[in-house]
């Protein structure tokens, strides 16, 4: 066996990689989020993707991290053995990722759970209480996110069951969507429940932040800078193109026109549904599951979310909650040998890898709905999750943080 050597190419790929990530969560979720929501509320809905960035963070370096990536137990949790970082050293090498420095390895992991919780805050837009928004980071980054990453990529029991997701489409957005879903059914619907995108701009420039930062999330995850790297590049690509012109399609086929802000949401669609899958699947595969997650959010976002009546303002459950199940089921289809020999799918001889997929799918949505409406529950119970309804009506830029996005 040949002893791990610190790869400096790998290493430049993997820093790169991880500003990539980081620039998804702030400026890019915050500016398409922001653009999204109605003029005063813009920098609120802003803020809670920079508070989430922050807290999470602090929480990543303490004891996230190692509860994460921590040598496993009973397939739960990993040994929190470096707590508070003791013991990490400068030139330590990453247990997963062996031509890489640990420090990049960690910072890296860090900007995927910091993204995940800002996701969330899309759904809770214009009526959840900042105060209650931070207890709710800390909250759920210790309890759902980092149990779910250990299980999937820390050597958990999903990880042991043979789980595929390359990139985040369980951990990341999954676990997002319906956290989300949780967190709006215990809110209740806002007072003006119309989605009004007072600045459209911003969303295109937060759309395309989330674009480039993507090729750092999903190239990145090969942790290497080799073919890989370059198929999980294109496959991103791929996918988020042929999602944003089946979306394109679609808005023709219902409307007679098109729409900048359905365009918007094929993309991230296709890169949310590419991201289990990235590492895995030939491109030709990308252009497919791109095509379909369109349809598959569209549908949900269209009929599911009117019809069950749950008020999810940016639609984080319609589009990465729904696509994220859709890729990941993809994954256990078009997983190819040949593109990743650590996956093989349906499509290429092994049916039982659709089993495993789903069985991740519900474990996940299960662990991560029920817990995340066990924390709001006792947020609201102690603290409150819900702004008054003078602030809500009047906006929370002004009310919490006096503050705001125009002065005209």
């Amino acid at each position: 066996m040949v002893d791990a050597v610190l790869n400096s190419g790998d290493t430049a790929w993997m820093l790169i990689s991880t500003a990539l990530v980081m620039l998804m969560t702030i400026p890019g979720v915050a500016l398409f989020y922001g653009g999204l929501t109605k003029k005063q509320n813009v920098l609120n809905t802003m803020f809670l993707s920079l508070i989430a960035f922050a807290i999470t963070s602090i929480i990543w370096i303490l004891y996230g991290y190692q509860f994460t990536f921590g040598q496993d137990i009973m397939g739960i949790i990993g040994n929190p053995a470096n707590l508070l970082f003791n013991g990490i050293q400068v030139d330590a090498l990453a247990t997963l990722a062996p031509t890489i420095p640990a420090t990049v390895y960690i910072a890296f992991q860090m900007t995927f759970a910091a993204i995940t919780i800002a996701l969330i805050s899309g759904a809770i837009v214009e009526r959840m209480k900042f105060s209650s928004w931070m207890v709710f980071i800390v909250l759920w980054v210790s309890l759902v996110y980092v149990p779910i990453a250990h299980w999937v990529w820390g050597g958990g029991f999903l990880a042991q069951l043979g789980a595929l997701d390359f990139a985040g489409g369980t951990v990341v957005h999954i676990n997002a969507g319906v956290a989300a879903l949780a967190l709006v059914i215990l809110l209740g619907k806002r007072k003006d429940i119309s989605l009004l995108p007072h600045q459209l701009g911003y969303s295109v420039l937060g759309a395309a932040l989330l674009w480039f930062g993507w090729f750092g999330f999903n190239a990145g995850s090969a942790l290497s800078a080799g073919g890989l790297a370059g198929s999980a590049f294109l496959a991103t690509n791929t996918a988020a193109a042929a999602g944003l012109i089946s979306w394109i399609i679609i808005d023709y086929v219902k409307t007679g026109k098109p729409t900048l802000l359905g365009a918007l949401s094929g993309a991230i669609a296709g890169l949310v549904a590419i991201t289990p899958a990235a590492g895995f699947v030939t491109v030709q595969a990308a252009v497919i599951i791109g095509l379909v997650t369109s349809l598959v959010s569209y549908l949900g976002i269209s009929y599911l979310k009117p019809r069950l009546g749950y008020d999810d303002a940016l639609d984080v459950f319609g589009i990465h909650g729904l696509s994220g199940i859709w890729g990941a089921l993809a994954t256990g289809l078009f997983a190819a040998p040949f593109i990743n020999s650590l996956g093989t799918g349906l499509f290429y001889g092994n049916p039982g890898q659709v089993m495993v997929q789903a069985i991740a799918i519900v474990v996940v949505m299960g662990y991560s709905f029920v817990v995340t409406l066990i924390l709001g529950k006792i947020i609201d119970w102690t603290i409150g999750l819900r702004v008054e309804v003078k602030e809500e009506v009047e906006g929370l830029d002004t009310n919490l943080h006096e503050e705001s996005g125009y002065r005209i």
